[in-house]
C-alpha cells in the first residue's frame, strides 16, 4: 500500500498543496507553524478514524474557507484507487466515484499508522489513551472490531442508565442479568481480539525497542485484563466478565457506572519490569511510543498482508544520531511521510524525495 499522490486545499493552513510522492521516503521540512503536520494530518484522514488533533470538523477548514477539499491517489488491494474529502460542518468522502455513508466506510480501505508528539500520551497518559491505541489499529486491520465496538459502547450506556434507574427505586438490581450477559458477550469478543493483537504486538516492539536502544533494556507490553490467566476462548472470557459484572453491581449501583468490562482496561508497558509511565525518563518515554508506533505497523502488514503507509511528525528531533539511523534503516521498506525543521539529517536516504513547506504551500527541493 502506498500513496500515489495527495493534494489539499483550505485544510487548516494549506493552500492548493500537491505532493507526487516517492513510494520509499517523504522528506517534509520547514519551519514551525507552517503547515507540515496539517500534510501529515490531511493524509492521516483517510483511513476513516478521527484527527489525532481534533475531533472538530470546523478546527480542520481554514479561517477564510467554508470547507477544506483533500484528494488522496493511493495503490491498495493490487490497484490504484481515488478518494476525495470535503469537510465543512461534516465530512463527506468519495471513494473511486462512489459516495461513502461515512468516513469510516474508508476503514480498511486505505491503511497507515501516525506518530506525532501527542504519541507520547500513550504512555504518560491515562489508560483510556492506550485503549485507544489498541482500539484504532485494530479497526484499522479488522473493520468489524470498530462495529464490535460501537455496539459495546451503546449497551454499556444502556447499562448505566438502567443503573441510575435501579438507585431511584424504578427497578430491582435483577434487570441487570440480561444486560450484564449482553455485556459480557460483546466484551468478551473486544477482548479477545485485543489478546490476539497484543501477541503479536509483544514481540514486533520489543524487537523495535531492543534496536532503539542498543540492547541496554528489556522492554514489554501486556493487557490488564487475564493477566495471570490461560485465556483460550471468548467463553472463558464471558464467564469472567459476568463473574466481575456480578461482583462490582452493589459498588457500580453506588457509583452510578459500570467498572468491569474492556473499557476500564490497560495496556502496560513496563522497562526493566518497571511501569515506563512512572519510571521512564523523557527520552525512554518517547522511544516505548515510537517502539509501539512502529510495531503496530509491522503488525498491521504482518495480518492484511500489505505495509501501511507510516506518518512520522517531529521524530528525530530528540533522538541521538544513533536512533536516528536505526529508525532510518528500519523503515526502509515502508512508504513514509516524515516531517522536520532540518531535512539534513535524515538525507543519509538515498531514495526519497524533499518537499518544503512556507506558508502553507508546499514546493519540491
Amino acid at each position: 500500500m502506498n500513496v500515489i499522490s495527495h493534494s489539499a486545499d483550505s485544510f487548516r493552513n494549506l493552500k492548493n498543496t500537491h505532493i507526487q510522492a516517492h513510494p520509499s521516503m517523504n522528506i517534509i521540512f520547514g519551519e514551525n507553524g507552517q503547515g507540515k503536520t496539517n500534510i501529515i494530518e490531511s493524509i492521516w484522514l483517510f483511513t476513516g478514524c478521527y484527527s489525532f488533533r481534533t475531533h472538530k470538523n470546523i478546527q480542520l477548514v481554514c479561517d477564510t474557507a467554508d470547507e477544506a477539499k483533500a484528494k488522496l491517489e493511493f495503490f491498495a488491494s493490487e490497484r490504484e484507487q481515488i478518494a476525495e474529502m470535503t469537510i465543512g460542518k461534516t465530512k463527506n468522502i468519495v471513494l473511486n466515484g462512489a459516495a461513502c455513508e461515512s468516513p469510516r466506510a474508508m476503514m480498511g480501505r486505505f491503511r497507515c499508522v501516525v506518530f506525532s508528539p501527542s504519541a507520547l500520551s500513550v504512555i504518560k497518559g491515562s489508560p483510556g489513551e492506550r485503549r485507544k491505541l489498541l482500539d484504532v489499529a485494530l479497526s484499522l486491520i479488522k473493520p468489524n472490531y470498530a462495529v464490535l465496538m460501537s455496539r459495546y459502547i451503546r449497551t454499556l450506556d444502556q447499562r448505566n442508565a438502567l443503573i441510575k434507574k435501579i438507585s431511584e427505586k424504578q427497578y430491582d438490581s435483577s434487570v441487570l442479568d440480561a444486560w450484564d450477559d449482553a455485556l459480557a458477550s460483546l466484551g468478551a469478543s473486544i477482548i479477545k481480539y485485543r489478546l490476539d493483537y497484543i501477541d503479536r504486538l509483544r514481540e514486533k516492539s520489543a524487537n523495535i525497542y531492543s534496536g532503539i536502544s542498543s540492547s541496554k533494556e528489556n522492554f514489554t507490553v501486556s493487557y490488564s485484563f487475564g493477566k495471570s490467566m490461560k485465556l483460550n476462548s471468548d467463553k472463558d472470557i464471558k464467564e469472567i466478565l459476568l463473574a466481575e459484572l456480578f461482583n462490582s453491581r452493589e459498588s457500580d449501583l453506588k457509583k452510578l457506572y459500570t467498572s468491569a468490562g474492556p473499557h476500564s482496561d490497560d495496556l502496560l508497558v513496563t522497562l526493566n519490569g518497571r511501569d515506563a509511565r512512572l519510571y521512564g525518563s523523557q527520552g525512554q518515554q518517547r522511544s516505548c511510543a515510537l517502539a509501539l508506533k512502529l510495531g503496530e505497523a509491522s503488525v498491521m502488514g504482518s495480518l492484511t498482508g500489505e505495509e501501511p503507509v507510516v506518518l512520522l511528525d517531529d521524530v528525530m528531533s530528540e533522538l541521538d544520531e544513533g536512533r536516528q539511523k536505526f529508525i532510518l534503516n528500519y523503515l526502509d521498506s515502508w512508504q513514509v511521510f516524515i516531517t522536520c525543521c532540518d531535512p539534513s539529517t535524515l538525507m543519509r536516504s538515498e531514495n526519497g524525495k524533499v518537499f518544503e513547506v512556507i506558508d502553507g504551500t508546499v514546493s519540491e527541493r
